[in-house]
């Protein structure tokens, strides 16, 4: 297993959708120790639609139960870091949160795992090979530049 220090430290940012709808980006900061394993190379992002209010914010009934949901991944990925959770974008009708693992299947499997305690929830899922963080990358530059 990689052996780096994972900071709990994440800053937040608005930005737009393509379609001028507020987004809220979540990052998580210092993410260089784990890019520089080379071994979290797949990126996985789940996608959860909602029904959202008038400024495409989920209510706070889903909000709650996507803080739970997030808290079971994070808290089981802390105890085994075979993924990290990177990103949480927020807004538009949708809720992602951006991940990248080591190995998809065992990803897929704790994914299982830690979500059959809720019921059944309307999340896709989306991997792709991303083994130079592109999207983390991109993700914390237009950051930088709403933050500034």
């Amino acid at each position: 297993m990689a052996k780096f220090k994972l900071t709990d430290e994440w800053w937040t940012g608005p930005a737009e959708a393509e379609n001028g709808a507020l987004v809220m980006v979540t990052g998580r900061k210092d993410m260089e120790p784990v890019m520089e394993t080379g071994k979290y190379i797949y990126r996985v992002e789940i996608t959860w639609r909602y029904e959202g209010d008038s400024s495409g914010m989920p209510d706070e009934a889903t909000s709650l139960l996507m803080e739970e949901v997030q808290y079971a991944l994070q808290n089981d990925f802390m105890k085994d870091p075979v993924a990290v959770l990177t990103g949480i974008y927020t807004g538009n009708g949708e809720r992602n949160w951006v991940f990248y693992t080591m190995n998809l299947r065992i990803f897929d499997r704790k994914l299982n795992e830690d979500l059959a305690q809720f019921e059944r929830l309307p999340l896709e899922l989306y991997a792709e090979s991303d083994p130079e963080w592109n999207e983390y990358r991109e993700m914390r530059e237009a950051s930088e530049i709403l933050t500034e």
